[in-house]
């Protein structure tokens, strides 16, 4: 499956930096009998219907010159939404001083999830200051022991 993903990765980016968008994620799933090819694009400023149409109509394009998937899928390009996965160290980077969720491999401090302010990451760790009832604990979290993060809503 990730070779379908990086092959997709490279098809993709140069249309995406022709219109100046973000790739955040590729997944290539089967769910049921059904596959999947699901892009997620991001901008500073979001990204409306307009743009997923477009770049799914140019990737389709290539897709169906190209033909590099040997069965049927549903190809579907989307915004990753309020609640953006944080995947690479660029993510973090740009995620500083905002409210995140981090659920880790093992327990840091009896914990291995963690939501509240991304208040550092230097490029090995992240710090998160949680609340914790009436005061706030700093927790400092190894990147490489980081298993999923994504952008928190708070209401």
């Amino acid at each position: 499956m990730s070779k379908v993903t990086d092959m997709v990765e490279e098809l993709v980016a140069p249309i995406l930096e022709e219109i100046q968008l973000e790739l955040v994620d590729i997944e290539y799933v089967k769910e049921g009998k059904n596959w999947f090819l699901r892009l997620f694009i991001d901008k500073e400023t979001g990204v409306d219907i307009e743009e997923c149409g477009l770049v799914s109509e140019k990737l389709g394009e290539k897709l169906d010159e190209l033909d590099p998937i040997p069965h049927n899928y549903f190809l579907e390009v989307s915004s990753p939404g309020a609640e953006r996965p944080l995947k690479k160290a660029e993510d973090f980077t740009k995620a500083i001083g905002k409210q995140v969720n981090v659920k880790t491999y093992e327990p840091i401090d009896g914990e291995k999830e963690f939501e509240g302010k991304l208040v550092e990451f230097n490029g090995e760790a992240l710090k998160i200051d949680v609340n914790i009832k009436t005061r706030t604990k700093t927790f400092e979290i190894p990147y490489e022991k980081v298993a999923k993060a994504r952008l928190a809503v708070v209401f």
